[in-house]
């Protein structure tokens, strides 16, 4: 068969995606009849990490209206890729901003046209709406979304709320007060290699040409029920006060700040007292509409889906 090329597109901060990525593809690496070109997002002007808390977050109304940065450009190729591999985080439900700012360039227009993809997507977890406005960007430029598969931090929703910021605003993953060290499980990203052995075997038999899942059964991408709703309710939040915080200027004005204070303080008053008893009322509704709720499972969990038959055979 004719060498396939293979683009993997990632911006990382942390390292921890790199982590996945190499582990997704490792499988694809050193294979004669595949060649993989790696490209790093690269933002004009870089993101902290760790980050500071004030830049962290007035970096929310514009990940959540999808408003570009500047990236340095990727220079002109002839290679015409036969599968894109486009790894990203999620900042505030949505897509990190170099993502989708990338998704947004004359580059990826050209380059990502009537191309099969395959999205990996490494986070906290919650990334149901982040997956849905990618899978929007994507159509915007005419790519084909193939797959999508999700890891998700190692910890519960209680631990991974402290873990987690501590993570990102100190750099710190190690453990605290007994609870899971940050990040996603060390094991969980080494088993991601059976992606890519099932990639291999798709590649080989032309597969990607059918633009299809190529990576069903293989247990790619789990929805948690329970965040669904938060996760709706969040984003219309993050809209809102999105759409208000940037009428006062760009990304660091001072006018900015004291909005975005206000915000937090809202935020962690609806997290204390209005989360709660959503809980238990959206646990309740669950139950009454348990098969309304499992299509809606099933429907974010597309194209590649939570069964696992396939799995003995990539391990």
């Amino acid at each position: 068969m004719n060498q396939k090329k293979i683009l993997v597109i990632s911006y990382s901060q942390t390292g921890q995606l790199t982590s996945l990525v190499n582990s997704f593809t490792k499988p694809l690496q050193n294979n004669p009849d595949i060649k993989l070109f790696y490209k790093n997002i690269q933002p004009i002007k870089p993101y902290p990490f760790p980050w500071d808390f004030m830049t962290f977050m007035d970096t929310f109304p514009e990940s959540v209206h999808l408003e570009p940065c500047e990236i340095e450009k990727f220079d002109e190729d002839e290679n015409d890729y036969d599968l894109i591999i486009l790894s990203y985080q999620v900042w505030f439900l949505s897509p990190s901003i170099p993502v989708t700012s990338f998704l947004k360039s004359d580059w990826a227009k050209k380059k990502l046209k009537n191309k099969p993809v395959i999205t990996l997507i490494g986070c906290r977890n919650m990334w149901v709406m982040a997956q849905e406005k990618m899978k929007q960007l994507l159509l915007d430029i005419d790519a084909k979304l193939i797959d999508n598969v999700v890891l998700i931090d190692k910890g519960n929703s209680l631990e991974t709320f402290i873990t987690t910021p501590r993570w990102m605003l100190t750099g710190k993953k190690d453990s605290i007060f007994g609870l899971s060290t940050a990040g996603i499980d060390e094991n969980e990203i080494k088993k991601s290699e059976r992606f890519g052995k099932a990639l291999v075997k798709a590649l080989k038999e032309n597969k990607e040409k059918e633009n299809r899942s190529l990576l069903k059964g293989l247990k790619a991408v789990e929805v948690d029920i329970k965040l669904i709703k938060s996760e709706k309710i969040a984003t219309k939040s993050f809209k809102i006060w999105g759409a208000l915080i940037r009428k006062l200027g760009k990304p660091g004005a001072l006018k900015r700040k004291p909005v975005v204070l206000l915000y937090l303080i809202f935020l962690l008053l609806i997290i204390v007292t209005v989360v709660p008893l959503n809980m238990i009322i959206q646990t309740i509704l669950r139950a009454i509409n348990k098969d309304s709720i499992n299509k809606q499972k099933e429907f974010y969990e597309l194209p590649s889906g939570n069964s696992d038959e396939r799995i003995k055979e990539f391990l």
